[in-house]
């Protein structure tokens, strides 16, 4: 009789291959974004001028995000997804010439090395609207239906568990480092992860069609999700949520300034939120969430928010680190939830067309949330622009949960 068991070893091996390297390419961006924030901020001194960090990367990637979901639906994604990765490669390298030779030898100032930053995340923008579906739209071809929640939550432990490892690390190489040699480290990780993707199978679009409409293929992602209130809910409670409770983008003002713990304290600090994360959900791997999910989404949320308060008004570096720790696991539940009613409600044929609209919220939360922070720090003052972003966050929780009952009600 015919076994099942070398195809699902095979499926088994490709599934860790496709996790180790998004792990190794999570954690150089980890590194990258830490590594931003504090070099910015050492070359400005502006709260607002680490918000521009975030607007320069989500002007193009949301921009660009259903068209990449349409090409994501319609190509072979292995290939699509080394493509990606290796521009990112390129363009990182870039940061190398005015980390190494900017005052020196290029004589530049302050002011042209942050343009020239800015200039180089924005471009990294379109790769990310690409990278950031392709790897969860591959999950699904890769393992049974009935294992996709237990994978779905593996595969958001690799990412914060590379997540926290990256922030932390981030913050110990700029210390031993220097910021060039962290730039090194960051294009190394990232040519690491390529070794991986380079063995996986070839996974090619579910329906191939002579001609394709793209922008017809377009509007019926977002058709998708808009006649799908659960999937909806869900990502514009997290959209909202994050965008006003963005703290973690204040972190090298509060590390420089409030807390005064230096670079090792500001790697720490800003690796918190995603230590409380990997706790939670490698907790939640063991005991999986199996019933009243969306009163659960909600309550964490709104959670979320009053830990953001509490940062935002805290003096004491361990109250503050624990306090974003707290964040983190509340904000891992969300995250899990989320990833789990997007997965399980959209079909295989417009799985990249959701996933894109899907990042389109994530990056608007985060990358905005950046920008919105820095913002209002620039108007209300670093601390009242956190406490801020923390109410603000709890009232969304609070008007979500009370005009989408479907969410409020949703269990799987």
């Amino acid at each position: 009789m015919f076994s099942l068991e070398p195809i699902q070893t095979l499926k088994i091996r490709e599934f860790r291959y496709l996790m180790t390297g998004r792990f190794f390419l999570v954690l150089s961006f980890r590194m990258l974004a830490t590594l931003m924030g504090w070099w910015i901020y050492q070359l400005t001194h502006d709260p607002f001028a680490i918000g521009i960090i975030g607007l320069s990367e989500v002007i193009p990637a949301v921009s660009t995000a259903l068209y990449a979901g349409h090409v994501i639906d319609n190509s072979e994604k292995k290939r699509l997804l080394l493509i990606c990765n290796y521009a990112y490669v390129f363009l990182i390298a870039l940061l190398a010439i005015p980390a190494f030779y900017g005052h020196d030898s290029l004589h530049l100032d302050n002011r042209h090395i942050t343009y020239f930053i800015y200039a180089i995340i924005f471009f990294t923008g379109f790769c990310r609207a690409f990278l950031g579906p392709i790897i969860p739209s591959m999950i699904p071809k890769i393992v049974p239906r009935e294992t996709l929640p237990n994978a779905i939550t593996l595969n958001q432990g690799t990412f914060l568990t590379a997540s926290v490892t990256g922030h932390a690390l981030g913050g110990f190489m700029i210390h031993w480092i220097d910021i060039s040699g962290t730039v090194l480290v960051v294009v190394g990780l990232m040519i690491f992860s390529s070794v991986f993707f380079w063995m996986l199978n070839k996974h090619h679009p579910e329906i191939k069609e002579k001609e394709i409409n793209v922008l017809q293929s377009m509007r019926e992602g977002i058709a998708y999700i808009y006649k799908t209130k659960e999937i909806l809910g869900a990502l514009c409670l997290d959209m909202f949520a994050v965008l006003f409770g963005g703290a973690v983008a204040m972190i090298p003002v509060y590390a420089t300034d409030i807390l005064k713990v230096g670079s090792e304290g500001f790697g720490l600090l800003n690796a918190a939120s995603d230590i409380g994360s990997m706790c939670i959900i490698a907790f939640l791997a063991f005991v999986p969430l199996r019933k009243n999910q969306g009163k659960i989404l909600l309550f964490a949320v709104a959670g979320f928010g009053l830990c953001i308060i509490g940062f935002g008004l805290s003096k004491l570096y361990w109250l503050s680190f624990g306090l974003l720790m707290l964040s983190g696991m509340l904000d891992g539940i969300s995250v899990v939830i989320r990833g789990t009613i997007v997965q399980l409600k959209t079909p295989e044929y417009i799985r990249g067309r959701v996933l894109s609209v899907n990042s389109i919220f994530i990056m608007s939360s985060n990358e905005m949330g950046q920008f919105e922070s820095g913002v209002a720090a620039k108007l209300l003052g670093v601390v009242r622009s956190v406490v801020f972003g923390g109410t603000m966050t709890l009232l969304v929780a609070l008007i979500v949960g009370t005009t989408v009952p479907k969410l409020r009600k949703m269990k799987y």
